[in-house]
């Protein structure tokens, strides 16, 4: 009996050691989200960058970065990113005015999450300012 509980408490232990062995991927932004703030558009890029680490034991590949819509273009490592080391995957927003809800899916072989797919997000509020024609006549309130 004691050799059978023995074996058990082995058996997954190791188990618990195999599950946590591969590569993870650790991303910098918080809650994995940018927050553009309220920029505007004449005056932004509007490409962020989300770093990330491999902070595993064995190489991460990044197979799949895609966009919730084509206003968002994401790009991803060509390269599998050895453990310890860092890279980024660079989005850009085409800036149309209004808030900005966009979501991007990296699907990776990361052990550190559920089917290797970790979901991104950017945030904020893209403004656009008024124009000011200097030829056009001032109204003037009642005089007082």
């Amino acid at each position: 009996m004691k050799k059978n509980l023995v074996v058990a408490i082995v058996l997954l232990s190791s188990l618990v050691g195999f599950a946590q062995n591969g590569p993870k991927i650790v991303f910098k932004a918080q809650d994995n989200t940018i927050d553009y703030g309220k920029v505007y558009k004449d005056n932004d890029n509007g490409v962020r960058v989300f770093e990330f680490t491999n902070t595993g034991n064995a190489p991460l590949i990044i197979t799949n970065v895609q966009s919730t819509c084509g206003c968002t273009v994401p790009s991803k490592p060509k390269e599998p990113i050895m453990p310890g080391k860092s890279d980024k995957i660079e989005v850009k927003y085409n800036m149309a005015t209004g808030p900005i809800r966009k979501s991007i899916t990296v699907e990776s072989n990361a052990v550190n999450h559920e089917n290797g797919t970790v979901h991104l997000k950017i945030k904020g509020e893209v403004l656009e300012r008024e124009e000011v024609n200097v030829l056009e006549k001032k109204k003037v309130g009642p005089v007082q």
